[in-house]
This record gives C-alpha cells, structure tokens and sequence, in this order.
C-alpha cells in the first residue's frame, strides 16, 4: 500500500487500520457489523475538498473509463471461471467506443435531470482524438458515459452506476445479433 494514499480513518474503517485483528485472528459476526466505508470514500482526493462539477468532463471521463471497465470485467468473471483469454475477449467485445455508445443512448432517456446534464457535458467535450474502428459521434456517446460513470463514482454513487450498467446492457442484450452478457 501507498503510504499517505488512505487516511487513517478510512483504514479504520475498513478495518485495516492498527487496532485490526490480525490474519489469524478470528472476527465474530457481531464484531464485524461496522457501517462499510463507501467504495469512493477510499479513492478520495486525498482528503482535499474538491467541487467535482469543476472538473472537465474529459477529467470525470478518464476515470470513468475505468470505473465502466472494472463493472464490466468484474460481471464478466462474475459469470463463471473461465480462460483468461475467453474473459479478455469478452470484455474487450464490452469495452468497445461501439458498445458504450449504444449503452450510453439506451440509458440516456432514464437518466435523472442533473445526469443528463454530466451525460451531455461529456458528449460536448473535444477530444484531441478518437478510438480507431468508432466514428466520432460513437466516440462522443462514449466519452459521455464514461463522464457520467466517472462523475457518479465520485458522489460515492455505485450503485447507481452498477443499475445504469446493468440497465444499458439489458437494453442493448440483442441488438445487431450480438449476444451481450
């Protein structure tokens, strides 16, 4: 672990901080009913007191890229053990400019007043570039889900993120033949 990276009171929370029981020590149930630090809490700033609607939207969309991806590797393995290769392809197939942008579109109507509004800041960014096999307008869509899975991650809303996820694939399961999840 990074040192600094945590403050100790999310360690503490987390249950890593120095009054955790060691590997070997057993927790009973009772003891480990503790209010779970939220997932971004962990990821925090550093502590730092940021307005995150400051942030550019290509900002919000690199870390949303990350975030999209970590949904969508974790409900990959989640559907069974598999080569590491089969788990890659299929991912790869879900991570594509392509594939976000369609999930972006099926969502976009669901979506509250204010994520529609990060939606399209990310949508009306300008990249310097765009992924080789999307055309911009799928790049643009992409990079607005990105945006808003990167915004939402940063209210320490994932489960928001996970049922727009979850949501966009459903939407988009047959679409051009393709079996999605």
């Amino acid at each position: 672990m990074v040192e600094g990276l945590f403050s100790d009171e999310l360690l503490e929370k987390a249950g890593q901080g120095a009054n955790a029981p060691d590997e070997h020590e057993e927790v009973k149930p009772e003891e480990a009913a503790g209010e779970a630090p939220n997932v971004a809490d962990l990821f925090a700033l550093n502590g730092m007191n940021v307005d995150i609607r400051t942030f550019s939207p290509l900002a919000l969309a690199f870390l949303g890229d990350a975030v999209y991806s970590l949904f969508i590797r974790t409900t990959v393995v989640a559907r069974g053990n598999r080569q590491a290769e089969k788990l890659h392809n299929e991912t790869t197939r879900l991570v594509r400019a392509q594939k976000q942008a369609e999930i972006g579109k099926a969502v976009y109507d669901l979506l509250t007043p204010q994520e529609q509004k990060i939606y399209r800041r990310g949508r009306n960014a300008h990249p310097m570039h765009h992924a080789r096999g999307a055309s911009l307008e799928e790049y643009l869509q992409a990079t607005a889900l990105e945006t808003l899975c990167g915004y939402l991650f940063l209210q320490g809303e994932t489960e928001r993120i996970a049922q727009i996820l979850r949501t966009g694939i459903e939407l988009t399961k047959r679409r051009g033949g393709e079996l999605l999840l």
